[in-house]
């Protein structure tokens, strides 16, 4: 079971993941390298699945929701061009991993603020940042996150961890001139893109970073239910 592995067991599973993420060229950047191998991944995933945590593939977190592949979580926060400081919005929490590597990365000067839709994963988000050591860096809200989080806008960097039907107009306007954002844009049927976008005087700028699979954004600016 899961629960039997050591903590030195599961450190040297990480290592290897993310040599091997490197080795594909997934990420690159020293401090996203650092990130991966510092925050604990299976701390973020269901006890039954702790044995597959250091596996490249995504794994059910519940409620029909999953935690993204390691290698997408990579080229995402890689592609986000992240630093220290920064003030960070993520859409689609999950079990609050890829808020973890991001919170590593802009440390504690910087913040990100975590919207999940579902309150039972989002309870569960918090306790796993806590456990990992990020609850001081990471706000975790529940929310419709294609709406953003106003309150606490602009922000830095925006990524989305779930697919939306076009990048949701909120987001783009809550993105700080010179920002960036990732978002997932498609659907399961006809294929999605992860769409890197940069404001530039206040226009969305978007390029195409090539096919991914996400569960669908729930929400005014996703899919209805």
């Amino acid at each position: 079971m899961g629960h039997d592995i050591s903590e030195e067991s599961f450190t040297a599973r990480r290592h290897r993941l993310v040599e091997n993420l490197q080795r594909c060229g997934h990420i690159s950047r020293p401090e996203v390298v650092e990130a991966m191998k510092a925050v604990r991944r299976h701390l973020f995933v269901p006890e039954r699945t702790r044995e597959d945590a250091y596996a490249d593939h995504p794994l059910e977190i519940g409620e029909g929701q999953t935690i993204s592949a390691p290698h997408m979580v990579g080229i995402m926060i890689e592609q986000l061009d992240l630093c220290r400081g920064q003030k960070v919005l993520e859409v689609g929490g999950g079990s609050g991993y890829h808020a973890a590597v991001t919170a590593h990365i802009v440390g504690p000067s910087g913040h990100v603020y975590t919207v999940e839709r579902l309150a039972s994963l989002a309870e569960r988000a918090k306790r796993n940042i806590e456990e990992a050591g990020y609850s001081a860096v990471v706000t975790v809200v529940v929310g419709d996150g294609s709406l953003g989080l106003l309150e606490h806008a602009p922000y830095d960097r925006i990524f989305v961890a779930c697919a939306a039907p076009e990048v949701p107009a909120p987001l783009v306007e809550q993105l700080i001139d010179g920002g960036k954002m990732l978002v997932p844009v498609g659907t399961a049927h006809f294929g999605q893109d992860l769409i890197a976008v940069e404001k530039r005087n206040g226009k969305a700028v978007k390029s195409d970073l090539g096919g991914c699979i996400f569960v669908p954004l729930i929400g005014e600016y996703g899919f209805h239910k």
